[in-house]
């Protein structure tokens, strides 16, 4: 039986990573349902313009500093919202940073540096509310990953390596999570314009807007299954290419992102 999505009247969400890109405006979203959204980043003036936009909304924002690279900071993050405004019925975990790696120079802080944000920082959220839901029996968390997940892409080796691994976390504590009455769900977007997408040089397909992309995430939230997945045209395109054989899958996506013309 699939578990139940958390509401409103069950406690307050929480977004890490909630000061641009899908982080903030899929605040936004849960805020205009009515939500009460305590939002994390490292910079808490951006958090508190962010928190100001959203006055007169049916819900609401209220900003926590805090850092998804340092496990206290985590912890104290969590303790503060529930302390504060009640218990974590939504967690968000959407932090994320996507540096460009090329095998000429291979950039291992670059590894380092995605992993931190983008793996261990997840399961440094999973870590400071688990048990607080497990106590509970219930609860709801979402991982923000990515269709780069899927399989390698050109310049991507430190962030799909790192989405990639995400994927496999969700994967597998999701066994856990379904004993514990705790509904785990992974979010995996294709190309959404936001300020991580707007440094790419290569064709990105079915773009979609920061906004379109937090209806459909917040939209799976309240009703969709494990993966939350978009556009999806794209992410089917993706994981068919990936069943294919090595040569085939090679240069096809060559072709599709124009590396086969690369002369740098």
């Amino acid at each position: 039986m699939a578990l139940p999505s958390m509401t409103p009247k069950d406690g307050v969400a929480w977004i890490t990573g909630a000061s641009s890109g899908i982080g903030e405006a899929v605040a936004l979203e849960l805020a205009r349902r009515g939500w009460t959204v305590a939002i994390t980043a490292r910079r808490l003036e951006q958090l508190e313009d962010l928190a100001r936009r959203a006055e007169g909304l049916p819900g609401r924002l209220v900003a926590h500093a805090g850092d998804v690279t340092d496990s206290a900071s985590m912890e104290h993050v969590v303790d503060t919202i529930e302390h504060v405004h009640g218990p974590i019925a939504l967690a968000f975990f959407n932090a994320g940073i996507a540096p460009y790696v090329r095998a000429g120079a291979l950039d291992i802080a670059a590894f380092e540096q995605a992993f931190a944000v983008n793996t261990l920082g997840v399961a440094r959220g999973l870590a400071a509310v688990l048990e607080r839901m497990k106590a509970r029996g219930r609860g709801q968390i979402a991982v923000n990953a990515s269709t780069a997940g899927y399989g390698g892409l050109p310049k991507a080796a430190a962030y799909g390596a790192s989405k990639a691994a995400a994927i496999h976390l969700c994967e597998a504590l999701k066994f856990d999570c379904d004993r514990l009455g705790i509904k785990l769900q992974l979010v995996n977007p294709g190309f959404i314009d936001t300020p991580l997408t707007r440094k790419n040089d290569f064709p990105m397909p079915f773009l979609m807007t920061m906004e379109e992309a937090a209806r459909r995430t917040v939209d799976g939230f309240a009703g969709g299954g494990f993966e939350i997945v978009f556009p999806r045209r794209l992410a089917w395109i993706i994981k068919t290419v990936n069943l294919l054989p090595y040569p085939l899958y090679f240069w096809l996506v060559a072709k599709a992102t124009g590396w086969d013309k690369r002369t740098d």
